[in-house]
């Protein structure tokens, strides 16, 4: 059984500033492989799951999951009831 796995790469990535060059070469794939990532089109061993969430200092269940990530719109929204 193959799950889909949603990820917030891009929007980690876009905060600290990076380009896809610059994650890909941090945790030594390629960048295209990075590009794959974030569109869904991969996933990414545990090692590079692993890999990336610590470069962002963050636990990754906050960058991967199963389920479908809310939007920043959905969330704003929570924060606000």
């Amino acid at each position: 059984m193959s799950r889909e796995i949603h990820n917030r790469i891009a929007m980690f990535r876009a905060d600290a500033g990076m380009s896809r060059r610059e994650l890909a070469e941090a945790v030594g794939v390629n960048p295209q492989t990075i590009g794959f990532l974030e569109r869904g089109d991969y996933k990414p061993s545990l090692e590079l799951a692993l890999s990336i969430a610590e470069l962002f200092g963050v636990s990754v269940e906050l960058l991967f999951s199963f389920e479908p990530f809310p939007s920043l719109s959905q969330t704003l929204q929570k924060g606000r009831e």
